[in-house]
């Protein structure tokens, strides 16, 4: 085994804090490698999962986290492995990371588990080597903060407000997050209530909901999730959200942000307000034993 670094194993809220100072360093390393950033764990965050007590391996040199092994498992028993590490750093062999993070997986998830691998990332030639099944995929854009569009103005009879103007109102994504959401996503560090939107009717329902998340050590802005409500499809409110959005991460000093998605309708939105698909990823499988 060739990992020098200091082994640590911690859970909850202890293992957010390590995977965001482990990602804000990955970043930092690399501007586009890997798939994941800082608030993509966080947005992870924002319901209880099987994996809150479950120990996530991380690495430590004098800098602090150098590599880790990230599990997240979902109430349906669907489990997510990422092998993170930080590019050119030393103290890992990759494949040394990798081998740790499939069997430390195995332990837990009994019924399988999907390993994201981005095209990118120092993972792609020893997923593609493994014994795991390449599953579906999905893309990474790009922006930089400086090209944003204009702000859209929205629909008539639409307005865009943020959360701190119904902090006494339940959030609006407990319906698909569950009714923890609020709580949990106060828990985490580069949460902003001023950069949780939401489009309203003109009748006070939510149309649609977007969240944004701004890196202040990397510079970087992420959106997850953006959601337009079926009834409200096809009126501009996931552009009019998304150039709001955008425009308010700039202000914060974010310099670029980032996006992932998986389907063409996505895709044409994404594009539409100025986002450059930069990488896809392979999603590996691993069946149950």
């Amino acid at each position: 085994m060739s990992i020098s670094a200091k082994e640590v194993r911690v859970t909850g809220r202890d293992a957010v804090t390590l995977a965001t100072s482990l990602l804000q360093r990955a970043r930092l390393a690399d501007p586009v490698a890997g798939m994941w950033d800082a608030a993509d764990v966080q947005w992870w965050w924002r319901k209880p999962q099987q994996s809150d007590e479950v120990d996530q391996l991380f690495w430590l040199d004098d800098d602090g986290p150098v590599a880790g092994v990230l599990l997240t498992g979902a109430a349906d028993d669907s489990w997510q492995c990422d092998p993170i590490v930080v590019p050119g750093a030393s103290g890992y062999e990759p494949a040394d990371v990798w081998d740790r993070a499939l069997a430390h997986a195995a332990e837990h998830a009994s019924a399988g588990f999907d390993v994201p691998v981005s095209d990118n990332d120092v993972f792609v030639e020893i997923a593609r080597r493994s014994d795991l099944t390449p599953g579906h995929r999905d893309s990474t854009g790009w922006m930089d903060a400086a090209d944003r569009p204009a702000v859209s103005v929205p629909a008539e009879g639409f307005t865009v407000v943020d959360r701190t103007q119904r902090l006494d109102a339940p959030h609006h994504m407990r319906h698909r997050s569950g009714h923890m959401v609020k709580e949990r996503l106060e828990q985490c560090s580069l949460y902003d209530p001023a950069l949780d939107l939401m489009v309203e009717s003109a009748d006070g329902q939510v149309a649609g909901y977007s969240l944004y998340w701004f890196d202040p050590k990397t510079k970087v802005g992420l959106v997850e999730p953006v959601r337009v409500e079926d009834d409200f499809q096809r009126r501009g409110l996931a552009s009019t959200m998304l150039t709001a959005g955008i425009d308010r991460l700039a202000a914060r000093g974010a310099e670029r942000v980032k996006i992932s998605y998986e389907s063409e309708a996505a895709a044409g939105a994404y594009h539409g307000v100025g986002f450059r698909p930069t990488s896809t990823a392979t999603w590996y499988q691993q069946s149950a034993g």
